[in-house]
């Protein structure tokens, strides 16, 4: 059985924690990296340490981006300000992109001009507290993943598990340059990781893309939520179900199908009754439920819902 969704304060509770531990261990791979990588010269550490700058830059922007998005709505944001996690997460994926070229650019240059790696010890070294550091902070990611929705740490885990890949190609390729004396090895895990980068970049594009164009939820969701609100024998039916999330925020519209001989105040009464069962899946949920009299409802709302179907 699906385990229900936490509610919107410990979701922003749960998203402060993680984006605040993603900055830290960014400010401190950055720092090691740059020192080590301005001794050796490597190609492998010099791609991994721009993209540690970048991962600053982007968990900073992921760290605000959950803090706003969770903020209540207000006059002129009556749906909230979740869209703020999918804007952060673009921003992510642009710098993944940019990082991508660098290092291309980089390697290139050590390509034609033949530069060779020094103090690969070092290099090695920062690479495996790398190593470390970003699978620590990816394992707390997706244990918080587990018990919340949010696209902006889901973005920020997808850039460091690329992250991982790209730590874990630089250190064979430092070593190997080191123990086989072959500067080309560095220069093709510098070329990796930049591949392994353009990757994971298009699943996060796709990711907030798809929030900001307001996908629907999957189909076991949906499917759950209508299971939800048809538990109750007195509505006959549920169409034009909408569904879409929006940061911690999901947003449910439908229309239910009610005996026409109910009261409005019964109507009322079904239609919260059915919400609450809502609310106990998806406690930051947003939900709008209009009753149809069964078996004499008509068009409504105008030709763009309608066209939605379901």
């Amino acid at each position: 059985m699906a385990q229900p969704q936490p509610g919107l304060a410990e979701t922003a509770a749960l998203t402060r924690g993680v984006t605040a531990l993603s900055c830290a261990t960014a400010a401190v791979l950055l720092a090691m990296k740059a020192v080590v990588w301005f001794y050796s010269g490597s190609v492998a550490l010099m791609a991994s340490t721009a993209d540690s700058g970048l991962d600053l830059i982007a968990s900073a922007a992921t760290f605000f981006a959950v803090r706003y998005a969770a903020v209540p709505p207000d006059e002129d944001h009556r749906f909230g300000h979740g869209k703020a996690e999918a804007f952060a997460s673009l921003l992510q994926a642009g710098l993944v992109f940019a990082s991508a070229a660098l290092i291309l650019q980089e390697a290139v240059r050590h390509i034609v001009q033949k530069e060779t790696v020094s103090h690969e010890t070092w290099a090695v070294g920062v690479m495996a507290i790398s190593i470390i550091a970003t699978g620590g902070l990816v394992i707390a990611q997706t244990r918080m993943l587990r018990r919340a929705s949010s696209v902006a740490v889901s973005g920020d885990r997808a850039h460091y598990l690329a992250d991982l890949a790209s730590n874990l190609v630089a250190l064979v390729g430092v070593a190997a340059s080191a123990l086989l004396r072959v500067p080309a090895l560095d220069v093709a895990a510098g070329l990796a990781v930049a591949g392994v980068l353009l990757w994971g970049a298009i699943a996060v594009f796709r990711e907030a893309s798809a929030q900001l164009m307001d996908r629907e939820l999957p189909d076991e969701a949906r499917a759950r939520i209508i299971g939800l609100v048809e538990e109750d024998p007195r509505i006959a039916g549920v169409h034009q179900l909408r569904t879409r999330a929006s940061g911690p925020i999901t947003h449910i519209q439908m229309h239910a199908a009610l005996d026409p001989n109910l009261t409005l105040e019964a109507a009322h009464s079904v239609v919260v009754a059915a919400e609450r069962r809502i609310l106990t899946a998806y406690p930051a949920a947003d939900i709008l439920i209009h009753a149809d009299p069964h078996g004499r409802s008509e068009p409504h709302g105008g030709p763009f819902g309608e066209s939605a179907g379901d």
